[in-house]
């Protein structure tokens, strides 16, 4: 009767083992869910980050582009004021013009390949070239005169064409005219012409000789950059 009385208790424990083994094999699948969940959760979270990573790689630089841009075009636009200022002095601004070329009709490809490397050279110097600049309509001899005294230099273009027209006289006395005590104010350069014609109006002062290889245009340049680092 023991026996028999065990048997059951027996299938009873075995019964109870089995039911206490299920919910363990469901708190261990139930970490291991978790588990998972967390491995998908870990997952899912570097995923946003490496897929908004490119985006954040491709917004890098569109958003690093412009601060660039700004610091050359800060720099940039603070460079120019600097080589302006070297190169001159503040009362460069007092006028209009840095120089007024005056020359003969014949020499006009001259005049404007002057004024070319004039105002292509680093001063960026600004120049009055009077088939150019002047005012249409206005009186020709009154537009001469305003461009002389809107301009700090005069360059005289002096060559046998020059010499040859009466209207070229007159824009040379009246540079003389504008400026009697300003040395370096008035710059002849001659060209094509040998110093027994250098006019005798312009004797008391030295002249650039235009035989160069570059026609005289950097002593000229040289000459103005001096005379404007002379103002105050």
């Amino acid at each position: 009767v023991n026996l028999e009385s065990k048997k059951p208790r027996d299938k009873i424990a075995d019964w109870f083992r089995q039911a206490l083994k299920k919910p363990k094999k469901m708190t261990v699948s139930g970490e291991s869910h978790p588990s998972e969940g967390s491995q998908t959760a870990t997952q899912d979270g570097p995923l946003p980050q490496s897929s908004s990573s490119p985006t954040s790689r491709s917004s890098q630089p569109s958003c690093s582009s412009p601060p660039s841009y700004n610091c050359s075009s800060g720099m940039a636009s603070t460079l120019q004021p600097t080589q302006m200022d070297t190169s001159c002095s503040s009362g460069r601004w007092s006028k209009d013009y840095d120089v007024c070329v005056c020359h003969s009709e014949e020499d006009l490809e001259a005049a404007q390949e002057l004024v070319s490397y004039l105002e292509g050279s680093q001063a960026s110097l600004r120049c009055f070239l009077q088939l150019r600049d002047a005012t249409p309509g206005g009186a020709i001899v009154s537009e001469l005169c305003q461009a002389l005294s809107s301009s700090h230099c005069h360059v005289l273009l002096i060559t046998p064409g020059f010499l040859r027209d009466p209207w070229c006289k007159y824009q040379m006395l009246q540079a003389l005219t504008e400026a009697p005590g300003a040395e370096g104010c008035t710059i002849p350069l001659m060209s094509g012409l040998t110093r027994a014609a250098y006019p005798p109006e312009l004797r008391f002062m030295y002249y650039v000789d235009g035989r160069g290889r570059d026609g005289g245009f950097y002593q000229v340049k040289e000459a103005v950059i001096r005379y404007l680092e002379t103002l105050s």
